[in-house]
C-alpha cells in the first residue's frame, strides 16, 4: 500500500492532522483496496520562514 508524504506549514492542530490522516487512509482503502493499517502517512511541519512562493518567504508580509 502507499506511503504519503504531506508537507505543510506548521500551525495545524493535532485534531486537524487526525482528521486529515483518517480521510487519506479511508479514501486510499476505498480506491486502492487493502487494509487501513497498511497506509503510511508522514506529516512534515515546515516553518513559514523555510517556505517560499514566488521568490518571497511566507514569513514576510504579503499583500
Amino acid at each position: 500500500m502507499p506511503t504519503y508524504h504531506v508537507e505543510m506549514m506548521e500551525g495545524r492542530t493535532v485534531e486537524q492532522k487526525k482528521k486529515l490522516v483518517d480521510a487519506i487512509t479511508r479514501v486510499s482503502v476505498e480506491i486502492l483496496g487493502g487494509q487501513p493499517d497498511s497506509v503510511d502517512i508522514i506529516i512534515t511541519d515546515i516553518k513559514r520562514e523555510n517556505w517560499a512562493t514566488g521568490g518571497k518567504l511566507w514569513s514576510e508580509p504579503r499583500s
